[in-house]
């Protein structure tokens, strides 16, 4: 489809060479878990990808051990925990409840982000380089930040092809509110036609207007005050990160009258379904295990802190 909207609207000219055109609709990297990339940028990078003076193999191997190690070792293990709790959302108790939902938030993270490097790096292989598609989302300060940094070519295809075309933000404060819904709430129906989808979509789309007004129309008290602007940052840091696990639940439920029920039982404080100890102890090693890998991460390009981020939960990991 970006093809074809580039070739009319002349951002490209139509590729005449068909086994050329071919690669780049059968290119498997990209083909069903990597990075969305579009004709203008794929196809030439298709046709230099035999100029290369050397092919970044071992980049390309650590992004493809990596991506392994989220969907095998945490996401397909931590689903355990998120799959018992989502098949029986009355009956468990409230924190087992809280456990699968923050289980599923690191599962879906690794389930995506583990293809994606798996794809970008088998890409390296053959001489391409596909662009980052996961930067840290669960480190976003805001709701604008997290969809810069979650599924990044989708948030990207579903802006220039989409929310751009609309009237993006340059009409009016309205039309921009409306734009953003639009275009979120299709961005859920891209992952299913499911009413979950669309309202994981719709409550995407409503903190991002309630987020855009507050930043255009209202002027904070405590802008001026370094000390306590950081404070209130960093609570609404964590406010966006527990909103976005919650808002999962609508992603993640089958039915949406089972998405209400996992958010009652998150708020109702009463006993059920406890988990097991190997449940308990599994969920705290995967925990640790991921700071670890997001220490790996961020020392991919930040330096200081994030090394000893790295070392800590890995002693952390080592005793659990």
């Amino acid at each position: 489809m970006s093809y074809s909207i580039d070739v009319y609207r002349k951002q490209i000219q139509a590729e005449k060479n068909f086994f050329q055109y071919a690669l780049f609709l059968s290119f498997f990297p990209q083909l069903v878990a990597g990075p969305i990339v579009s004709a203008r940028i794929l196809l030439p990078a298709l046709q230099n990808m035999f100029s290369w003076k050397y092919i970044p193999i071992r980049e390309g191997l650590w992004l493809i051990l990596s991506g392994l190690v989220k969907k095998a070792v945490i996401a397909d293990r931590i689903s355990t925990i998120s799959d018992f709790v989502y098949q029986f959302p009355e009956s468990v108790s409230t924190f087992f409840a809280w456990m699968g939902v923050i289980s599923y938030s690191i599962q879906i993270y690794c389930d995506f982000s583990g293809y994606a490097d798996i794809a970008i790096g088998s890409a390296l292989l053959l001489g391409v380089r596909l662009p980052e598609n996961f930067r840290l989302p669960y480190t976003a300060t805001s709701f604008s930040d997290f969809w810069k940094r979650w599924h990044i070519s989708l948030s990207g295809w579903l802006r220039e092809y989409l929310y751009i075309p609309l009237g993006g933000n340059r009409i009016s404060n309205l039309i921009t509110y409306r734009n953003l819904l639009i275009t979120m709430i299709l961005g859920g129906l891209w992952h299913g036609a499911s009413w979950n989808f669309i309202v994981w979509g719709f409550l995407h789309g409503i903190f991002l207007v309630l987020e855009k007004y507050v930043q255009d129309s209202i002027d904070l008290p405590w802008k001026e005050n370094s000390f306590l602007k950081r404070g209130i940052n960093l609570v609404y840091q964590v406010f966006v990160i527990l909103s976005i696990c919650l808002i999962w639940v609508f992603f993640r439920s089958r039915t949406f009258s089972g998405s209400i029920e996992l958010l009652k039982t998150l708020f109702s404080f009463h006993g059920g379904i406890e988990p097991t100890y190997t449940m308990q102890s599994q969920f705290l090693m995967i925990f640790s295990l991921c700071f670890w890998l997001l220490g790996l991460e961020k020392k991919r390009s930040y330096t200081g802190p994030s090394l000893v981020l790295e070392r800590i939960s890995l002693w952390f990991y080592s005793l659990l």
